[in-house]
Order: structure tokens, then C-alpha cells, then sequence
């Protein structure tokens, strides 16, 4: 559990002091997020009895600087995921995850004698003009038609992939580019058998580390708040933003590691960890929104106008946190809950 770690939440102050200078000197630019994502192979894996140190230092980061954390986050949970299906990678590859789907037609996976080719296009693609590699989700294609989602690996420099930089227009995370990338005849190797990908027990608590993220770029922002009151004394009005973001960000750093220990302890595998995933995410990404909503209030215009690292981490929180779909997540969750059967409170 968090409290009871010898790493602090994203205290740059503790243990983790190390990792959040490298993470500040990052300052947004993907190439030094992509060399300090190289060298966290020491970093827990999710499930295996320190989630909550995967968790502190994935906040860690976000608190010091989001394209940082954004760019290890993807890339750790590319080596868990081929950790798990016992898929050897080497230390010099960096890795995304490819596993967004579009309305439209979906990369497909062909079998051509004993190798695989993909074909399509892939929307979402974070980094692929600067990783060396990605697990992609593809539909498999057979005699009998279609026969599910698969997870493929695939090297980034394949001359069948064409990256679509010139899509990402964002004003936050804007070197972390995450455009649509067209895959013709690439050679991919498969992870996993069909269907694994989503099946397997760690497939929720990839996006509970992503919350991890989110709550550490709230970190940033609450602290700016707090330390605005080093320079005058705070009215009443200040004191019950503050007061109202500490509630907040503790409630959500509560919940992840609320999560952390259900996940180390067998509790949040298949339809357990969708949910606690869909209730930690939507928590968190809460509490982003009304972090943002107070800070505004409190502080007005200035932070955003004359604090380039807070306004450039309100921007690329805001777009992060929209990996959140809102409302729609909200339904997804409240169909989890009547399909149980019975009130979970």
C-alpha cells in the first residue's frame, strides 16, 4: 500500500527524488522520455507483489513532467504484457501498444506460410515514427472468415509501415505524436493465441497504471496551488479550493492503492479487474477535471499565462485524460454492475 511503501507518491522529495529531476529534465520532449523509459527495466511489474511501487513511480514522473510519464507508462506495459506471454525482448528496444480500433476497417492479420502479415491501418499509434517497436491488435483472417482479435509484435522499421506525423496537431503531449499508421505486408510474430490479449488477467491493470499517470499530473497541478499560498495569505475562498483538492487527490491516491493491493492479492483478474479498472479510471479522471476546474478559479489567468511548466502540464493532462470516455465509461460501467445481479454497496 502506498502509505505503508518506502516510496512516497510522487514525492520528489523522497526515494524518488532521482527519478523525478530526470523526469523534469525531460521537460516535453519525446526523445528523453523515450531514454529514460529505456532505463526503467528494473521497474516492478503489475501482479507481482510491489503494484504499488509500479504505481508511485509511474506518478512519480507525472508529477515532474507528463510526456515522461506518458512515454513509460507504454513502454512498461508493452514488457509486462510480453513478460507475460514469454516473448523475449532485448534492453535496447523501445515498445508501444497499438490496440486502439476506429469505424472503420481494421488492420487484418494474414497467415503466409509459417510468418503473419498485417494490413490495414491503425489509428493511435503513440511514438511510432520513434519506437522501434509495438504490439499491435489485429483481426485474424481464415478460411472460415473472421476469428478474433490477436496481438502481434512488430518491428517499427519494416518498410510496410508508413507513419502519419502530419495527423497530430495537439497543443498538449505535442511531441508524443499518436497518428494513424498504414501497415502493408508487414512481418509481425504473434503474442499470445487468439482472443489472449483480453483475456489475460493483467489486460485491466494497464489502464489503472494509466490513472497512476493521471493522478501524478494532478500532483503537479495541486502543488501549484499550495505553493501560491507561500506568497500571500489565503482568503477563504483559496482555503476551500485547497481544502476541496485535498480531498480530491486523496481520495484517488486512496483508490489506487486500494488497487494496487487487490491486484497483488489475486482480486482483480477477468470481469474483477474490469471493474475496479472502470472505478479507479473514472475516479481519477474526476478528480483531474475538478483539479483543473479549482485551480482555474483560485488562481485565475496567471499559472496558465506566465507558468510554462503548469500550463503546458494542464494541456497535456487534459488531452491525456480523455482516454476517458466520459459518460460513455460511465454506462460501460453501470452495465458491469447490473450484470452482476446484485447492488455491489
Amino acid at each position: 500500500m502506498p502509505g505503508e511503501s518506502k516510496v512516497l507518491w510522487a514525492d520528489s522529495g523522497s526515494t524518488q527524488g532521482g527519478l523525478a529531476g530526470a523526469a523534469f529534465a525531460v521537460n516535453g520532449d519525446a526523445r528523453r522520455a523515450l531514454t529514460l523509459a529505456s532505463t526503467l527495466a528494473a521497474v516492478p511489474r503489475p501482479g507481482e507483489g510491489h503494484t504499488a511501487q509500479l504505481f508511485d513511480i509511474l506518478s512519480t514522473l507525472a508529477a515532474a513532467d507528463l510526456t515522461a510519464a506518458r512515454v513509460a507508462e507504454a513502454h512498461l506495459d508493452a514488457r509486462a504484457i510480453l513478460h507475460q506471454a514469454g516473448y523475449p525482448a532485448r534492453p535496447d528496444q523501445t515498445w508501444g501498444v497499438f490496440a486502439a480500433e476506429s469505424a472503420g476497417p481494421a488492420v487484418t492479420a494474414t497467415r503466409v506460410g509459417d510468418r503473419w502479415r498485417l494490413d490495414g491501418i491503425k489509428p493511435w499509434c503513440s511514438l511510432a515514427g520513434l519506437l522501434s517497436h509495438a504490439l499491435v491488435t489485429a483481426r485474424v483472417s481464415g478460411p472460415a472468415g473472421d476469428l478474433g482479435r490477436r496481438l502481434f509484435a512488430v518491428d517499427l522499421r519494416d518498410l510496410g509501415i508508413r507513419v502519419h506525423d502530419d495527423a497530430w496537431v495537439a497543443r498538449g503531449l505535442c511531441q508524443v505524436t499518436s497518428g494513424p499508421v498504414d501497415f502493408s505486408a508487414v512481418t509481425a510474430d504473434p503474442v499470445g493465441d487468439e482472443g489472449w490479449y483480453q483475456r489475460r488477467p493483467g489486460f485491466a491493470w494497464g489502464g489503472i497504471g494509466v490513472a497512476a499517470v493521471w493522478w501524478g499530473g494532478v500532483v503537479g497541478m495541486a502543488r501549484t496551488l499550495y505553493d501560491s499560498t507561500a506568497n500571500r495569505t489565503p482568503d477563504q475562498i483559496a482555503l476551500a479550493h485547497l481544502g476541496a483538492v485535498d480531498v480530491a487527490v486523496t481520495g484517488s491516491k486512496l483508490a489506487l492503492g486500494a488497487a494496487a493491493l487487490a491486484i497483488d492479492a489475486g482480486e482483480a483478474d477477468g470481469p474483477a479487474g474490469s471493474l475496479l479498472a472502470a472505478r479507479v479510471r473514472a475516479l481519477v479522471a474526476r478528480t483531474v477535471d475538478e483539479v483543473v476546474f479549482r485551480i482555474g478559479h483560485a488562481l485565475g489567468p496567471a499559472p496558465l499565462a506566465l507558468d510554462a511548466r503548469h500550463a503546458q502540464r494542464v494541456a497535456d493532462l487534459q488531452l491525456y485524460v480523455r482516454q476517458h470516455h466520459a459518460e460513455r465509461d460511465d454506462a460501460a460501467l453501470g452495465r458491469m454492475l447490473v450484470a452482476r445481479g446484485n447492488a455491489p454497496w
